[in-house]
């Protein structure tokens, strides 16, 4: 196949597909089609409580999107003065809510790392959930990020170098998410459902802005108010398979070995009697914004999610194949993949993320083998890693360029130095924190 596009029309387009992508994937939006607050009722999705029952209302948002999310839905109660007057708020965020009021508490979150306010955030949390009781509705906002910025060790010998430790060497594991987040949930006094434990006989609902794939709810900030699948003989057994690349502490391993350690509350705990959950936004939201995108502008669509969760080398070769295979379909052609790929990282590293790293990789391949396609993959979230870039875009010319500017396409992806090169192309794609977190967007495009 021979190379085109050399003016760059496709990165171009892929650029234009992802930010409609996400103009389109809005909270308030969603709030407002799914939250509806009316004279002693209050609605969400397809649930509905009689809040003339309750005494008072927590609202607790923690994670990437809990600023909008908190903002938007304090905006309808208020419209109840009967319930707006019980409403009390706990909002863990990188970023702050719009609204000022005296009834939010607001605690900086940091990512992808925990830090002293994650610590904070834990206390002030067990703090005002344990002054619920059954006349209490708990209201859990919680979107991705949360892990990071609302944590507490079972064990109090545990120091925030600890977390900060343990948090980064499951970050560069290249475990799935589902495994990290066993590990997290057991390790931690906030999450696999320990935030619903400590709010008793509440009635609680949880709305989720969906990081992870469907059927796997009870990960989305490593599942705090959501039972807990994943057991400790799971845990102790992943230490062991993959005691090599983890790197746990001496302290830390006997944490998991010990045999007083407690189990994360399941289905069957008292505590989801009268609880609920539902997801708000998920990737499939973004997935399909992006093939109607396409769509509109002539692109025969496929959606393929295979690969999530892979290793980014290999979800760059599998999807190349299935490009190959469908350009001798369809000249123009689409191809949409959401999810994340996995990352291994040495000790030593560039500045880059998931997203420009999985691009790099396949524009060298594009390179390499003459193919004809542009690549865009970015985090929804507008963070990639360590960069200050959402994600990045390129093509078969981009060796070509970088090396023209005195950058080595294969000593960048050997360093995970992306970031760099995208910005000298000026190829990377920078959103700032977007307020929301629905998994990346990967894109790969061909025309006639």
């Amino acid at each position: 196949m021979q190379q085109r596009d050399t003016d760059g029309s496709l990165r171009s387009f892929a650029r234009a597909q992802f930010l409609h992508s996400l103009e389109r994937v809005s909270i308030p939006v969603a709030l407002y089609n799914q939250l509806h607050v009316a004279a002693g009722s209050l609605q969400m999705c397809d649930l509905t409580f009689n809040t003339a029952a309750f005494q008072d209302v927590l609202v607790v948002a923690i994670g990437k999107a809990a600023g909008p999310m908190c903002d938007e839905v304090l905006e309808q109660m208020i419209q109840d003065p009967s319930l707006y007057v019980k409403v009390r708020c706990v909002v863990v965020s990188s970023t702050i809510p719009v609204t000022c009021n005296p009834r939010v508490i607001h605690i900086p979150g940091s990512h992808p790392l925990p830090d002293d306010n994650a610590l904070r955030a834990a206390e002030v949390l067990l703090r005002e959930l344990g002054k619920c009781n059954a006349d209490s509705l708990v209201l859990f906002l919680v979107s991705g990020g949360s892990s990071a910025m609302v944590e507490m060790p079972l064990d109090p010998s545990f120091t925030v170098s600890d977390l900060v430790l343990f948090h980064r060497t499951l970050v560069g594991s290249g475990l799935p998410i589902a495994q990290m987040n066993a590990l997290r949930k057991h390790f931690s006094r906030v999450k696999g459902g320990r935030l619903a434990v400590a709010a008793g006989d509440a009635t609680q609902c949880t709305l989720l802005i969906s990081d992870v794939p469907e059927d796997m709810l009870h990960t989305v900030g490593s599942g705090p108010s959501l039972p807990d699948p994943s057991t400790i003989t799971e845990c102790r057994a992943l230490l062991a398979e993959h005691a090599h690349i983890l790197g746990l502490t001496d302290s830390m391993k006997a944490f998991f070995r010990s045999p007083a350690l407690p189990e994360t509350p399941k289905p069957s705990h008292p505590s989801f009697r009268n609880a609920h959950w539902r997801s708000l936004l998920s990737s499939r939201d973004l997935s399909e914004q992006a093939a109607l995108f396409a769509k509109e502008n002539g692109f025969k669509v496929e959606v393929d999610n295979t690969c999530d969760d892979w290793d980014y080398r290999e979800a760059a070769h599998y999807l190349v194949e299935r490009m190959i295979a469908l350009r001798h379909q369809h000249p123009r052609v689409c191809l949409i993949t959401v999810g994340e790929v996995s990352v291994r990282l040495p000790r030593a590293h560039g500045v880059g993320g998931r997203n420009q790293q999985f691009v790099l990789e396949c524009a060298r391949v594009f390179h390499e083998r003459q193919l004809p396609f542009t690549v865009l993959s970015g985090g929804s979230d507008g963070v990639d890693g360590t960069s200050s870039a959402a994600g990045a875009v390129g093509d078969a010319s981009t060796v070509m360029r970088a090396a023209r500017l005195g950058h080595d396409v294969v000593a960048s992806l050997e360093r995970f130095d992306s970031f760099p090169l995208f910005q000298a192309l000026d190829d990377s794609i920078v959103t700032g924190p977007t307020g929301t977190n629905v998994r990346d967007l990967r894109v790969l495009l061909s025309t006639e």
